[in-house]
């Protein structure tokens, strides 16, 4: 199995695996580093030490036999199978000139020791410097990258702005350090295969010249040197062949979009950050996921055992819900509720969004949507940031939850009149003063009334689950809506007739039907029949007569032709 191959558009995902493979690479090098430095030692060895000569060259032919050629590549070429057995094909010619001591070597240092010490310091030193640089780089973009997308949503357009100018600009030196860094490694990978043989090939010719019978081993030699030689420089011809098409791709990858998808077997994949939620608030965790849409299976991983999860569904997170930015949720199979994820940038959300078929927010028209089947609903008291928070986002429009928001609420209803209608025995009462005084509120406070029972009436529809009745319903409303000004005794005597005008509130708001059926006598009354339901009734200025809307028509109907049931 030889090295794996790194492609240039893994330098933009950065992935644990594009990690590993460049380690494989730079122990490689390494390894090949101190090889050339062992065989360096040795030559000098052989021709400073001529009367342990035979000691040396036993050395240095079993340091050629002991090391694996590796390429890069799971199959290699003839001519690469043939200079990665080179080396123990010259181990072997050299044990047998062993037995053959003479002085050999005057110019082993120019054709042998000088190429090896200058591939190993020009080339191999190059890499070296290139991961420092890298290493340096790394470290620097993910420190300025976890910046960066702490920085609040809440901050001056401007600000933002010049906060992604600037992250783009890293980002970039980043990349183009991680591409140079690949470069070089390739670069040096194919390099040796000829510039790290072809000096031990000199070598050995200058060894034939200086042996007493070096003349018949080169005889010998000669048809598998050629050979090798034409091994080798068909080697160099594909390395300089291709060499410019790999700098051509790597400059054409360099000029494409940052986050563009890169091949691969997932969908998507690359960094996100996860919402996990702690005791003292919440944290924000680096994980590497993957996505394969066609099993809809969900990888996250910052450790050795990747958590594998199913995806339900993908929605945008809209900023003004969220003190991030780039944020998307999720909702899987093997969690319960929804799962927040922060992207890098937002060109790198669009391809998440893209690849989970993940959808815009569609909020309804009612502010009050989710939540509502939360057990106890209503009864937790509210922290008062986030009462601030929810207030402002429900005034301006925006959705939120309702299982989070607290037993507050302005105090629209403070009249004490409802109490006395509420200690009334006649139910039937109750309900028809109850409905009469509503609509004596202004304007505003009616308004708002109406929204609040209409959602806590829908509360209430989900009793089973949230066991939250109209009852509970008043019990948590009742002395809020109507609290007295003063906390005295007999202002919470009166809380269980507060609780009473909340549920009669609740319970009846919708409920106005005809007691007979009627005829209009002009265009602007309404026809009836018996058993009719109306809405929107509230009183009008034509005395006995009530306006009120049946079957989408607004009109005026007898007071005395209806009931509150």
């Amino acid at each position: 199995m030889g090295l794996p191959t790194l492609e240039f558009s893994d330098s933009f995902l950065d992935s644990p695996e594009f990690r590993e493979r460049l380690q494989c690479h730079e122990i490689e090098l390494e390894r090949t580093n101190r090889f050339i430095k062992d065989l360096i030692k040795d030559g000098n060895m052989l021709i400073s030490a001529l009367k342990s000569l035979s000691l040396a060259v036993q050395r240095f032919s079993q340091s050629l036999q002991e090391f694996q050629f590796e390429c890069i590549g799971d199959t290699e070429t003839d001519d690469e199978i043939n200079i990665a057995q080179s080396l123990k094909e010259f181990s072997q010619l050299l044990s047998t000139m062993e037995e053959e001591r003479r002085r050999l070597i005057q110019n082993a240092d120019d054709v042998l020791i000088s190429p090896l010490e200058r591939f190993r310091k020009e080339q191999i030193g190059a890499v070296k410097e290139g991961k420092k640089q890298f290493d340096k780089e790394t470290e620097k973009y993910y420190s300025v990258l976890e910046k960066h997308l702490s920085l609040s949503s809440r901050k001056k357009e401007s600000h933002l702005q010049e906060a992604d100018s600037q992250m783009g600009k890293d980002r970039q030196v980043f990349y183009d350090a991680s591409l140079q860094y690949v470069f070089k490694i390739q670069e040096v990978q194919e390099r040796k295969k000829f510039e790290f043989v072809e000096p031990l090939l000199a070598f050995l010719q200058g060894l034939f010249t200086f042996y007493h019978e070096g003349y018949e081993l080169a005889n010998e030699f000669q048809p598998y040197k050629q050979q090798l030689q034409f091994n080798l420089q068909n080697t160099r011809n594909n390395f300089e062949s291709t060499r410019a098409e790999v700098e051509r791709l790597m400059k054409r990858i360099r000029s494409s979009e940052a986050d563009m998808k890169a091949p691969g077997c997932f969908t998507m994949e690359g960094f996100l950050y996860l919402q996990e939620k702690r005791a003292l608030g919440s944290v924000w965790t680096r994980y590497y996921c993957t996505y394969e849409k066609g099993s809809k299976l969900f990888t996250m991983s910052n450790t050795e055992t990747p958590e594998m999860l199913h995806l339900r569904s993908c929605v945008r997170r809209k900023r003004e819900s969220i003190d991030k930015r780039f944020c998307f949720d999720i909702e899987v199979v093997e969690r319960h509720g929804v799962t927040t994820l922060q992207a890098l940038s937002e060109s790198n959300r669009r391809l998440w969004l893209e690849a989970m078929d993940g959808k815009e927010p569609v909020w309804p028209l009612c502010p009050f949507i989710t939540g509502i089947d939360m057990l106890g609903l209503y009864r937790t008291g509210g922290v008062n940031s986030k009462v601030q928070r929810l207030m402002t986002t429900v005034f301006g429009k925006e959705p939120c939850d309702v299982s989070s928001f607290p037993n507050r609420y302005p105090h629209v209803l403070l009249m004490a009149w409802f109490l006395c209608v509420s200690e009334s025995d006649d139910q039937g009462y109750r309900i028809r003063a109850v409905h009469a005084l509503v609509y004596k509120l202004p304007e505003k406070n009616r308004e708002m009334l109406d929204l609040l029972t209409d959602h806590l009436l829908k509360v209430s529809t989900h009793s089973v689950q949230n066991l939250m009745t109209v009852s509970n319903l008043g019990m948590i409303f009742g002395p809020t809506l109507m609290r007295s000004q003063e906390e005295t005794v007999a202002a919470m005597m009166n809380i269980k007739f507060q609780n009473i005008v909340v549920e009669i509130m609740i319970e009846n708001r919708d409920k106005v039907g005809a007691l007979y059926s009627c005829e209009a006598e002009h265009s602007h009354e309404l026809s009836f029949p018996q058993g009719a339901h109306f809405s929107n009734v509230c009183p009008s200025v034509e005395p006995g007569w009530l306006q009120a809307t049946y079957n989408s028509r607004t009109g005026l109907i007898p007071d005395n032709y209806i009931t509150y049931t």
